[in-house]
């Protein structure tokens, strides 16, 4: 079997085929659809989970032990 790149169809195609062969037809299908492209806003949830801090407020935090946790929103 060559390791080189595939185009994106042909990868897609022997993809599934392997599933197929793996998994039948039904659980690879059920498989993929655990895959499909989701509709949320990623970005919008990061701002909203991930804190504000800086590069040196990161690493003061680090350095003094406090596990780098941000605060819970109450």
């Amino acid at each position: 079997m060559s390791h080189s790149l595939l185009d994106p169809a042909e990868l897609r195609q022997r993809g599934f085929d392997v599933l197929v062969e793996a998994l039948g037809w039904v659980n690879a299908v059920r498989f993929m659809h655990q895959y499909e492209t989701s509709r949320l806003d990623y970005m919008a949830e990061r701002e909203g989970i991930l804190p504000t801090w800086n590069k040196a407020e990161l690493v003061r935090r680090l350095e003094s032990g406090s596990g780098g946790r941000p605060r819970q929103p109450r």
